[in-house]
């Protein structure tokens, strides 16, 4: 059977990233050299290692049937594919940002300025809506400089903590998007490529799901049954198992990630004991 080949960052945080997602799912992958391409044991699937802003261009033409990328690139690309998941990891936004010691009022700030960027086509459109004639400096990297030699008065570029920033005297003023990790898709995949596409989508929808739930098991006084258990409905309702000592049960649920602490505040007085939280790694509803 022909592999379903899947592309991602070929070094860097969403590499890693990337290649964690295809673990937790089961994909048996064996990429200890770090070569161009890697294949799974288990499963016909295939890795290639690429660089980040040549992975739209890829599927797009078909040399890969998916592809994980951040937002920023697939916005930048523009290219003919289909956006088939939002993976909730590698985060960041893209900023503008200033000189540190300059003042700033508004985007009327960067009116017949220069602004230096490895996104272009972004920045193209959001000073296009925003009314804001500016110079656009492209740059393949190390944007952060162009203030300080004076190419430009302010810079386009992905933020995650902010440290690059401060490190060379700027400071974040806007942000004019959010990214994070996409599972993107050629849009004229074959019958065959798209049956293991949904068996891939299904292993990874199961395991987002996991990632964002806990299985909670608590002793729970009987009288108090009801009430716990319209705290804790889980996928359907909770499971319920009597304990030894008479009037007591021992209930075990699932809840969101989101919501678990102030689920077991409310457990507690309701006179919940021995409460175990357990991470999932893998639901399937």
């Amino acid at each position: 059977m022909k592999p379903l080949k899947v592309a991602i960052q070929k070094q860097g945080r969403l590499s890693e990233k990337s290649l964690e997602l295809l673990r937790k799912c089961d994909f048996q992958l064996s990429t200890s050299t770090r070569k161009l391409k890697a294949s799974a044991s288990n499963f016909p699937l295939e890795v290639l290692f690429l660089r980040d802003d040549d992975i739209p261009h890829y599927v797009e033409q078909g040399i890969a049937d998916i592809g994980i990328v951040g937002e920023n690139e697939l916005l930048e690309k523009q290219k003919n594919v289909t956006t088939l998941l939002h993976l909730g990891f590698a985060k960041c936004r893209v900023s503008l940002a200033i000189p540190r010691e300059e003042q700033y009022n508004g985007l009327s700030y960067f009116e017949g300025k220069t602004i230096a960027t490895s996104y272009p086509v972004i920045l193209q459109q959001f000073l296009q809506e925003n009314k804001i004639n500016a110079t656009i400096e492209s740059i393949g990297g190390s944007v952060e400089i162009t203030t300080g030699i004076g190419l430009a008065q302010g810079i386009l570029d992905i933020v995650s903590t902010g440290s690059t920033l401060v490190m060379n005297g700027l400071k974040e003023v806007e942000t004019v998007l959010t990214s994070q990790a996409v599972l993107i898709g050629n849009v004229e995949l074959q019958s065959s490529q798209e049956k293991l596409l949904q068996q891939l989508l299904f292993r990874i929808n199961a395991t987002q799901l996991g990632s964002k739930s806990k299985y909670i098991l608590l002793n729970t006084p009987n009288e108090s049954i009801s009430e716990i258990t319209n705290l804790l409905p889980g996928m359907k309702s909770p499971t319920i198992l009597p304990l030894a000592q008479e009037g007591w049960s021992s209930l075990h649920s699932v809840v969101k990630e989101s919501e678990f602490w102030d689920v077991i505040d409310q457990l507690k007085q309701k006179g919940a004991e021995g409460i175990l939280v357990i991470p999932i790694e893998t639901m399937v509803v």
